[in-house]
């Protein structure tokens, strides 16, 4: 089974630039979007043998979230049970048969760290809410989770320190998520590897230079290790300024 996570920035725009090349060429089983900054019915996708389900902004041309898949889910829940975090379309839900699929696009904490404290209320929030989900079925989370976990994960770890994505509280988040019962699947199969990113900003020709970020995943629930068949960043795929994230596993 395949699924792919990719944080479009803006989906009509990621269309124009070959996202529907990239869609059809993958076949992914499920394939969840971030950032998709518009209403359902803004843009017709014909994507034949896929459902579609959205979770839109209220807000317009602002992050929002989907997922295509080619499998129909037992349930579709969209955001989280607190309604203070269902205003930006930040969450859905498929559950299947054997897990739950959950995409997110994780609040950014934004310059100066503005709305870090907006952040942690949320990064508790969705940790619970996973937990909860986890004690049903095995959990598989991917998105844009707006956070480098780890000095590896980013090219400039020292003069990011107290940047937004790079903070000492959001990466303790992060680490409290895993320590909680689950895995990032990239550093599962890949715990050294450096120079692997999945964002990289539009200025000073970060992504030419490979000054990135890595800040999209996918992150499962600890006793579904044995069924990993792989983890790949498809950082050739262009269309936004973020790339495509890849899980292949046995389900």
């Amino acid at each position: 089974m395949r699924l792919i996570s990719w944080n479009v920035n803006g989906l009509r725009a990621c269309v124009e630039k070959g996202f529907l090349d990239f869609f059809h060429e993958i076949d992914a089983d499920f394939f969840c979007l971030q950032e998709t900054k518009m209403q359902q019915g803004q843009l017709e996708l014909d994507l034949p043998g896929y459902r579609q389900y959205w979770n839109s902004a209220e807000k317009k041309g602002y992050s929002g979230t989907a997922i295509f898949s080619k499998h129909e889910p037992l349930a579709v829940t969209y955001g989280l049970p607190q309604e203070e975090h269902n205003h930006e379309g930040r969450v859905i839900t498929l559950e299947m048969d054997d897990f739950y699929l959950v995409t997110v696009y994780t609040p950014n904490a934004q310059d100066g760290l503005a709305r870090l404290d907006y952040r942690m209320q949320w990064e508790d929030a969705f940790r619970a809410y996973l937990l909860e989900l986890d004690q049903k079925k095995p959990v598989i989370v991917c998105g844009d989770l707006n956070v480098a976990h780890e000095e590896i994960d980013l090219k400039n770890p020292k003069t990011n320190r107290k940047n937004a994505g790079f903070s000492d509280e959001e990466r303790g988040k992060m680490t409290e998520l895993l320590s909680a019962g689950f895995t990032d699947t990239f550093r599962y199969f890949y715990p050294d590897l450096t120079g692997a990113y999945s964002w990289w900003s539009y200025r000073f020709k970060a992504r030419e230079k490979n000054a990135g970020w890595r800040i999209d995943y996918f992150i499962v629930s600890n006793r579904l290790q044995p069924n990993l068949k792989d983890a790949k960043i498809h950082n050739s795929i262009m269309g936004s300024d973020h790339c495509p994230v890849e899980l292949e596993l046995s389900l």
